[in-house]
């Protein structure tokens, strides 16, 4: 600590790198220490562009040296998170994590099993938790609004080619890079998250019809779940429209579709849908995101010494499923179940 501040180290100086920094300036318990990334001038320029008063640099090694970091922020391409990541995890630092924090299993496991067997917090950065309409049905969903959810289906449209910064790594294969990890791992927390189930089986298909990735672009997968519900995710990145993040559950009492909700038992004179005002997760711009209660919430998680609802450990059964969706286009469809390992 520095000042009787959480000391905060951010490696990576992409696009994302300036949202999180601009939400730790916020935070009373925190000061940033450190900006690094692959290339010096990178870092510089975020620092210069935020004001900020730290060391910059691009040597990481030095970063998980110093005393004075608590937090290490990682916002490189998705290839290194896990690496960097468990590097700082034994260096004793707490994690935020852009997703995907892994992309494949082997690094799945290995970063769960460091950051358990170092002891440190950690929250990976499924922001969407944070979103208002998704805090909503959360609460909607405890209160039994719409009985048993026996149906949900999420989905991530977002059309990417060159004009996205992250585009010439996360187009490639040898990145580790996929439709499901690199955008559609918002679906699939979105859908553990508001139902409290797991997946227990995948069956996905997925073309790639534009060329402009090296893997396919457009991904649907059937879901089977422990409770015995059923869903569907899809994943569009070919796709010509806005931004959209669909939600549609289903119940025995109701159903939501976005901030609309059909509720007999909460509404019973309801004549036809009610909507919710509230802020939508209707942007894939970074400025959307609700970085300040992320990076609030992994605070708290470490200054009360508790367990983040979205750590490694529980991002791990996340990226599992979109592994596993991923593996049954492999398959042309065949069913996959989990656990995977």
């Amino acid at each position: 600590m520095i000042d009787g501040k959480l000391g905060v180290a951010i490696h990576g100086a992409g696009q994302v790198a300036y949202a999180h920094a601009a939400s730790w300036q916020k935070n009373p318990h925190t000061k940033i220490v450190w900006v690094t990334s692959r290339r010096k001038e990178s870092a510089q320029r975020l620092v210069d562009q935020l004001g900020l008063d730290c060391r910059v640099g691009d040597d990481y090694e030095q970063v998980l040296a110093d005393p004075e970091v608590d937090i290490v922020n990682l916002s490189g391409p998705n290839h290194v998170h896990t690496p960097q990541a468990i590097a700082a995890a034994q260096a004793g630092k707490h994690l935020l994590i852009e997703k995907p924090m892994c992309i494949s299993m082997d690094e799945n496991r290995q970063l769960r099993d460091a950051v358990a067997e170092a002891g440190v917090k950690s929250v990976v950065s499924f922001v969407l938790r944070w979103n208002p309409l998704i805090e909503n049905i959360r609460a909607l969903l405890a209160d039994g609004a719409i009985g048993r959810v026996f149906y949900v289906e999420i989905d991530y449209w977002h059309g990417l080619s060159e004009w996205w910064t992250g585009f010439g790594w996360a187009r490639r294969k040898d990145s580790g890079a996929s439709a499901m990890l690199t955008g559609g791992c918002h679906a699939v927390d979105a859908i553990r998250w508001l139902t409290g189930d797991e997946v227990v089986e995948v069956s996905a298909v997925g073309n790639n019809v534009k060329g402009n990735f090296e893997y396919p672009a457009n991904v649907v997968a059937a879901l089977k779940f422990q409770s015995g519900a059923i869903g569907k995710t899809s994943t569009l990145f070919d796709a010509e429209m806005p931004y959209q993040f669909n939600i549609d559950l289903a119940g025995t009492e109701g159903t939501i579709r976005d901030n609309r909700l059909w509720s007999r038992r909460l509404l019973p004179g309801q004549t036809g849908w009610t909507t919710m005002q509230t802020i939508l997760p209707d942007s894939g711009a970074v400025d959307h995101h609700p970085f300040d209660a992320e990076m609030n919430h992994l605070v708290e998680c470490i200054l009360q010494d508790r367990e983040s609802h979205v750590n490694v450990a529980d991002a791990y059964k996340t990226h599992e499923v979109c592994m596993a969706i991923d593996r049954s286009i492999e398959l042309d469809g065949q069913p996959v179940r989990l656990p995977l390992e």
